[in-house]
């Protein structure tokens, strides 16, 4: 295996990180299995929809990353590239998982109970899903969700994620293919090629992202309306995703590759983890301080759940997790350039916004019933988390070489020093 002196080492997807994934993944549908024969379809519905957007999130915000470095001309980031394009390379996966999962939970029906009555409802998407909610004389009927049907309806609905997820798909795969086409021909074409998609990208997530996360998260609980919550959910996602950048760096240098990447490489990732929590806590606290300031009931009541019993230990801890952790731990500099403490902080952060998404889907799928954590939303998450990591290493291993070696900026990155 070649290292630092030569460039062309490729990675080797073998040993027990592969059999675990594996053994994970083979758990997490035995567990899926397991809920729906008894009877806990409802629960399983709301942990597929969180780990598969999890997933789809962490994808995109990796094809996020490569076009961040990309249009900022960043050169410490080059020699590490190769880690996000997997992510990208493997969101077109997460996309067909996620659409899958949603369209099933929006056609497969259920006998439930929605503000006291007794309704035949979709697994997921209840409020706005439900027969009837348009139709003046149902009695289902609901003005609000009436007038927000020409955005809130299925075709409509699932329209616009596909469309959103397959343009993101597109992007990354582009950006993939010209960093290798670079390395077999080089020269500066491609590298322009690759700034240009990658502007056209940043446009696009940023209009989008935000209606991204309104569909698949907000909408269920379709009363409630915030503007800051797709910016809350895109901290969430680029932290998280920062987080396992990081983690995997850390873990192929252990086993001997990467050996360019350095405690300088590993402080600008820290950096950004700790900015961006910090940036999470902005948002999570605006928006909570402003919709308690304006007192709307259709938008208390969102906070109004997650503070009864049922969940006011998971909103607390939420907050705790997600932003004392990394202003206590990394804040310093030394602490970012301590390989251990900086590995701790973000498995402790992966978990955190895990956790932060459980607080925003299980209210408005499972209820006060949400709370427990039981061998569903354990065997859920190691399902995709074997996935995940079987699918992204796997992807990694198809690179000729695990570092883009005609970029332009790449000795910069082999050199670089803060």
């Amino acid at each position: 295996m070649n290292t630092h002196n030569s460039l062309d080492g490729q990675f080797e997807f073998t040993g027990k990180v592969k059999t675990y994934s594996l053994a994970a993944i083979a758990v997490g549908v035995l567990v899926i299995l397991i809920g729906f024969f008894t009877g806990q379809g409802e629960r399983t519905f709301a942990n597929l929809l969180l780990m598969s957007y999890y997933f789809a999130c962490v994808c995109t915000a990796g094809v996020f990353f490569c076009a961040l470095q990309y249009v900022a001309q960043a050169g410490w980031s080059a020699s590490l590239l190769r880690i996000p394009q997997a992510f990208a390379k493997v969101l077109p996966i997460a996309a067909v998982i996620l659409i899958v999962i949603v369209f099933a939970g929006l056609h497969f029906t259920h006998h439930t109970e929605i503000e006291g009555k007794h309704v035949v409802a979709p697994y997921l998407y209840k409020i706005w899903a439900l027969d009837g909610v348009t139709t003046k004389g149902n009695a289902n009927y609901d003005a609000i969700l009436a007038g927000k049907s020409g955005y809130l309806n299925l075709g409509f609905f699932l329209g616009r994620m596909v469309l959103f997820l397959g343009a993101y798909s597109i992007f990354g795969r582009l950006l993939v293919k010209y960093s290798e086409t670079e390395d077999e021909l080089g020269g500066l074409f491609y590298y322009k090629k690759s700034f240009t998609i990658s502007a056209a990208f940043l446009v696009v997530f940023g209009f989008t992202q935000p209606l991204f996360a309104f569909d698949t998260i907000m909408s269920l609980e379709a009363h409630f309306f915030s503007t800051m919550f797709g910016w809350y959910n895109f901290a969430a996602m680029w932290v998280s995703t920062l987080a396992i950048i990081t983690l995997t760096a850390i873990w192929l240098r252990t086993k001997g590759y990467m050996e360019w990447i350095t405690q300088d490489h590993l402080h600008n990732l820290g950096q950004l983890i700790f900015g961006f929590s910090i940036f999470w806590t902005y948002v999570w606290f605006a928006q909570f301080l402003l919709i308690y300031y304006a007192n709307i009931p259709e938008e208390t009541v969102y906070f109004f759940r997650r503070w009864e019993p049922e969940f006011k230990p998971w909103f607390w801890l939420n907050i705790v997790i997600n932003f004392l952790a990394p202003l206590l731990i990394i804040m310093a500099r030394d602490s970012k350039r301590k390989t251990n403490v900086l590995a701790t902080t973000c498995v402790i952060l992966i978990f955190g916004h895990w956790l932060d998404y459980y607080i925003m889907i299980m209210p408005g799928t499972v209820g006060a019933e949400g709370r427990r954590f039981d061998y569903i939303e354990i065997g859920v998450f190691l399902g995709f988390a074997g996935l995940f990591t079987f699918l992204m290493l796997t992807a990694l291993s198809k690179f000729k070489s695990l570092v883009p070696k005609k970029h332009p900026f790449l000795q910069e990155s082999l050199h670089h020093h803060i």
